[in-house]
C-alpha cells in the first residue's frame, strides 16, 4: 500500500496489488477521503480464504435501495438514493476489459460535480473481494469520527455517542491485534501448504536413546 501526501480529490492514496494462484494478478486504489471503514472491510477479506461460491455483488446495493441499470454492452451502474455515490462496472469501448469505479460526487453549483472521494477496482479481482467492497458500500451503520471532522459535514447527521478516547483506542488496537493473528494463521496455513504439511517428527538415534 501507498500513502500519498497530499489529498487530491483524483489522485490515488490507497493501493492494492494482489496475484491469484493461477497468475492472474490485479490491482485496486482509493482516493483520499475514501471511508476507513470500506478499506478494512475489503482488507479483511483479503484474509479469509476464497468461499465456494462466488456472494453477490449488486444485490446488497439494490436491497439497500439503490438504483441498478445494465445496458445492452454489460456496463453495469448502481445509485445511491441521495445520488452522492454510485458504482459502476464499464468498458471502455465494447468488448474491452471491464473496470470497476465508485464515487462519491456533489453539485459544484456550475452544472458539475465536485468529487469527494474515488475508488477503482481492477475486474480481475476475485469477485469475493469485489463483493466485500460493495457490501461495504451498502451499510448503513453509524461509524465513528470527531465532530464535525468530516467533509462536507452539512450531508451528515453526527452524534456523540459510542466509545470516546482511550476506549475508542483501545478498540482499534484490540481490532489490530486479532487482524494481525488471523495474518500470521494464514501466512502459517500457507507455509504448510507449499512444505505439503507439517514435518514429520525426528526420530532420536540409536546413542541419543542410549543416553
Amino acid at each position: 500500500m501507498v500513502l500519498e501526501p497530499d489529498p487530491e480529490p483524483y489522485g490515488a492514496w490507497w493501493r492494492v496489488r494482489g496475484q491469484e494462484a493461477d497468475g492472474r494478478r490485479w490491482y485496486t486504489e482509493f482516493g483520499a477521503n475514501t471511508p476507513v471503514e470500506i478499506l478494512a472491510h475489503l482488507t479483511d477479506a483479503l484474509l479469509e480464504p476464497a468461499p465456494e461460491q462466488a456472494p453477490p455483488i449488486w444485490s446488497p446495493l439494490t436491497a439497500a435501495g439503490w438504483s441498478y441499470e445494465r445496458d445492452e454492452h454489460g456496463n453495469e451502474i448502481a445509485r445511491h438514493p441521495d445520488g452522492i455515490l454510485s458504482l459502476e462496472r464499464r468498458a471502455v469501448e465494447p468488448g474491452e476489459t471491464f473496470h470497476w469505479r465508485a464515487q462519491a460526487a456533489v453539485p459544484n453549483g456550475g452544472g458539475g460535480f465536485r468529487r469527494i472521494w474515488h475508488a477503482y477496482l481492477d475486474d480481475q479481482m476475485p469477485p469475493h473481494l469485489i463483493a466485500a467492497f460493495t457490501s461495504a458500500l451498502a451499510s448503513d451503520e453509524p461509524v465513528q469520527r470527531g465532530m464535525y471532522d468530516v467533509p462536507h459535514s452539512h450531508l451528515v447527521t453526527q452524534e456523540q455517542r459510542g466509545p470516546q478516547g482511550e476506549e475508542l483506542a483501545t478498540a482499534h488496537e484490540a481490532r489490530l491485534k486479532a487482524i494481525r493473528a488471523v495474518a500470521r494463521k494464514t501466512r502459517r496455513s500457507a507455509a504448510l501448504a507449499t512444505r505439503g504439511g507439517p514435518p514429520s517428527p525426528a526420530v532420536p538415534s540409536a546413542a541419543a536413546r542410549s543416553r
